[in-house]
This record gives structure tokens, C-alpha cells and sequence, in this order.
């Protein structure tokens, strides 16, 4: 399913709160921690922790207070003149961001953040300018892409451009900034407008550095240049998802025969993305023409065979394995329009990838997200929107109020024995010394045992109950 357009996307905003208790850290590296642990363990209903076979209800509202307590610390941290401190920081953030949606905490602090991204963009490391730049990303995703992320997308976009063309930064930090200025843009700025066009030509010129002279001959890359077109080109295939039909048609007639060539760039990586974006430019060619067809489409399925059998002993087995699987897909879907789906599962939903589109927005989220996608999947508006899922559903706390106790548990166990022992009883007889039950209870009433007659006053639900735990040799559990 297409991306959707709505000009402004994701605007809806999450309300949902989370955290959990826990001790305040002594250092910068245990206060990552903490935090880490706070947001993987967090649930998003009721906070209750079961020991033992009771629940301790938690002070929710308190734990929310020492969990964004520790939020606002690695912010205050931001600011450090430690380099270490900094980096620390920045690096509990982007986990506690990866991993859950925080819209009320960092609405109100999204101007603190932004000023201290910016400030480590301009004058920090190049470790903590690619750090940076990444956490920017993770932060117009929390804001859900409204007119706040779209704010800070044009506060920040300068300096990201600047580091981005700038040939003597590091190239870690080139390829942070080149993700950030193709992710932010997809998620703040509305379509055909002047921001993607710009975002559009800024990554061209990255990684057309790549395309083949004049006379037909790819250019020697530099040292890590492979790695930094990569990102380029990824992000700017996100970035052609949101383009209108009459600007698809000049980038597939000028961009397609040249990534043809770049097929046998000597970086692996470079390849896949290569052939992953040809396979997403002829899809988009397909859906604005039916009758589209590829230039020299036997020259370039020839060149897509050889990758997809790839089998030279230079390269690294990992390497041609993952070559021959993507290229297989690619040169199947250029031969036949068909596309492998993928099903991604999340909570009790689920998600299709059944295009290239789909698969180049999954993909992009899934590298910033890491292993929190399925959970912003679930929680976050703006990534059920760009997918199509609808208002998150809201399941965790009617889930824990169904839950069965443990308690519980142990009393259907306990009287699920008394049952399979009954049914396979055969007769009255009395059973060993060394079984259950001492004497075992009539299955039918005899007068000749002393029974009480059928006019006799029943006895209760909590004396059979008694009865039933004396003769499993139980003892009263207290449930909480």
C-alpha cells in the first residue's frame, strides 16, 4: 500500500505515557542503562509487577516522574563539556527514543532538544555529530512528522547540508546527516514542496559522484565514499516515494540507465542499494504507465543473472549469499511484476510489505528503530499512518484485566487432577497407600456409607471446596 498523502503526514498526536520505577544512576553509563531498561521493560497499560503469586501494584504516576527524571538528565547532559558526557547522553536518548513513544514528554522540551542537537552538530566530534544527527531523526519520528518536527526539520537542515558537502568531515558523520536529511524530510515536510525538491538534488549529487564518465568508465570511489553513496542513494529512493508523476518521469529517463552501470560497483552494499532502487523506479514507472518499459531491459536483466549467480571466490561468502538473494528478487520482479510478500508481525497485527515501496519505507525505519519498530508499529500515529493501520489499538490494559492469576492457575491445576484421576477410575476400590487421595470419594451416594439423603441440607460450595483441598493434602493459598 502507497505512502499516504496528506500533505502535513502523521499529525495526529500520541498522548501515551510510559515508564517504570526504578533507582537513580550514579554515572552517565548507568544512567543509559537504567533507562534502557526502564523503556524495554515498560508496559503501556496498568504498571504491575507479579512476584510470587500476587501483583504489587506500582505508584504509575511516580514512576512516570523517575523515569522522565532521567530523560531530563541526559538532556541537562547534553550540554556537558565533557565530550564523554555528551556522547553518553546522546546515546540514552537514542535508545529510550527507539524504543518508546514519548510525544507529551519531548513536546514540551522538542526546542531544548533541537538547540542542543544543533549545538553538537556545529561544534562536536564527528562521533558526536553523527550521534547527533541520528537522535534528530528519532526525534521528528516522536514529534509525528507535524508542524513541530517540520520546525525543527528547518532549523536543522542547514547544518545538516553543510556537513553533508563538506569533503573533509568524517564520513560516519556524512552518512548520519545524508539519513537524517532523507528521513526528516519524509516525515515533516509536505509533498511537492520546496524542501523535498531540495533534499532530492542535495542526495543526487552525493552519489551521482558514483555514475559512470563519459567514456562508459565507473570512477575509483575513494576510501568509505561507497559507504556514504550508499546512504545517499537509500535516501533518496525514500524521498521518490513522495514524488508526483510528472517529476517521476525525468528522474526515471535520466537515473535509470546510469544505475544500470553502477551494478558493478566493487562495493557490495552499494550494489543492493543499486538494485533495490532500480527495482523501486521501475515500480513507480509501472504504476504512472502501464505500458512502461525498460531501456536495454535484456541488457540489464543480464547484468541482474550474473549478480544473482554470483559465485566468484573474491568476495565474502556472507556477501555473495546476500548479493544472490536480492538480485533474484529484483530480476524476478523486472522479468515478471512480482513481488515476494513479506508479513511483519507486531502485538496482534500485522503488516504487509508487498511492493518496493513499502519495502524502502519499512526498511528506512527499521534501520533508525532498530528493534523498537514493532513497538512504534503499535503505539506510534504517525508509522500507522504511513502504513495504514489506523488509530493504534488500545489492548494492554483490558489484556491484564482478563489475565488469569497465579493463583488461580494452581487452583485449576489442582482440581484438573482430581478430574483425570476420577475418569480414570474404574471402580470404587481404595487405592494404594502412596496415592493421592487415603480414601477415595464415591463417585454416587450410598445409603450403606452414611450419606445424607437427598432431603438432607447440602452442603456448601466452600465445604465441598474444604473437602476437596483436606483430600489433595492442600493447605489454604492466600491469593495476593
Amino acid at each position: 500500500m502507497p505512502r499516504s498523502k496528506k500533505g502535513k503526514r502523521g499529525s495526529s498526536k500520541p498522548g501515551v505515557k510510559n515508564g517504570m520505577k526504578g533507582e537513580s544512576a550514579a554515572s552517565d553509563d548507568e544512567l543509559a542503562s537504567d533507562i534502557l531498561s526502564h523503556y524495554s521493560s515498560a508496559s503501556e497499560g496498568t504498571s504491575v509487577l507479579e512476584e510470587g503469586l500476587g501483583g504489587e501494584q506500582v505508584d504509575e504516576q511516580s514512576a512516570q516522574e523517575e523515569t522522565e527524571d532521567k530523560l531530563k538528565q541526559c538532556i541537562d547532559n547534553l550540554t556537558d563539556k565533557s565530550t564523554k558526557t555528551r556522547l553518553a547522553a546522546l546515546e540514552s536518548l537514542r535508545q529510550a527514543f527507539s524504543s518508546r513513544v514519548l510525544y507529551d514528554f519531548l513536546t514540551e522540551r522538542r526546542l531544548t532538544v533541537s538547540d542542543c542537537l544543533e549545538r553538537s552538530l556545529k561544534k562536536g566530534s564527528s562521533e558526536e555529530q553523527a550521534s547527533a544527527a541520528t537522535l534528530f531523526i528519532l526525534l521528528c519520528i516522536q514529534l509525528g512528522g507535524g508542524d513541530e518536527a517540520e520546525e525543527g526539520f528547518k532549523m536543522l537542515r542547514p547544518i545538516l547540508t553543510t556537513i553533508l558537502m563538506d569533503n573533509s568531515a568524517s564520513m560516519a558523520a556524512r552518512q548520519s546527516c545524508a539519513r537524517a536529511l532523507g528521513m526528516c524530510c519524509y516525515v515533516s515536510t509536505a509533498e511537492e514542496g520546496e524542501d523535498l525538491c531540495k533534499s532530492l538534488s542535495l542526495l543526487e549529487g552525493i552519489f551521482m559522484s558514483s555514475y559512470p564518465n563519459r567514456e562508459g568508465t565507473l570512477p575509483t570511489p575513494k576510501p568509505g565514499s561507497s559507504g556514504l553513496h550508499t546512504a545517499a542513494i537509500q535516501a533518496w529512493s525514500l524521498l521518490v516515494t513522495l514524488c508526483p508523476a510528472s517529476k517521476l518521469s525525468a528522474l526515471l529517463d535520466f537515473h535509470l540507465p546510469k544505475l544500470k552501470a553502477c551494478l558493478q560497483s566493487s562495493d557490495v552494499n552499494y550494489r543492493i542499494a543499486v538494485g533495490e532502487a532500480i527495482a523501486l523506479l521501475v515500480e513507480l514507472g509501472r504504476d504512472i504507465d502501464e505500458e512502461f518499459e525498460v531501456e536495454d531491459s535484456e541488457g540489464l536483466c543480464e547484468g541482474l543473472k550474473s549478480l544473482a549467480t554470483d559465485g566468484n571466490k573474491h568476495r565474502a561468502k556472507n556477501d555473495r549469499r546476500k548479493q544472490r538473494s536480492i538480485f533474484r528478487e529484483v530480476l524476478h520482479y523486472i522479468e515478471n511484476e512480482d513481488f515476494t510478500e513479506e508479513k511483519i508481525r507486531f502485538g496482534v497485527e500485522s503488516v504487509y510489505i508487498d511492493s518496493w515501496m513499502r519495502r524502502r519505507i519499512y526498511d528506512a525505519f527499521k534501520e533508525i528503530l532498530e528493534s523498537g519498530v514493532r513497538h512504534h508499529l503499535q503505539f506510534n500515529p504517525l508509522l500507522r499512518d504511513i502504513f495504514g493501520l489506523g488509530p493504534p489499538l488500545i489492548l494492554d490494559a483490558t489484556i491484564k484485566a482478563n489475565k488469569i492469576s497465579r493463583f488461580e492457575k494452581v487452583e485449576a491445576v489442582s482440581w484438573l487432577k482430581v478430574v483425570t484421576l476420577l475418569q480414570q477410575k474404574t471402580s470404587h476400590s481404595c487405592l494404594c497407600s502412596d496415592s493421592i487421595f487415603s480414601t477415595p470419594p464415591p463417585l454416587k451416594p450410598e445409603p450403606n456409607r452414611g450419606t445424607k439423603s437427598e432431603t438432607s441440607e447440602p452442603t456448601s460450595c466452600d465445604e465441598d471446596e474444604g473437602q476437596w483441598r483436606d483430600s489433595l493434602g492442600c493447605s489454604e493459598m492466600d491469593p495476593s
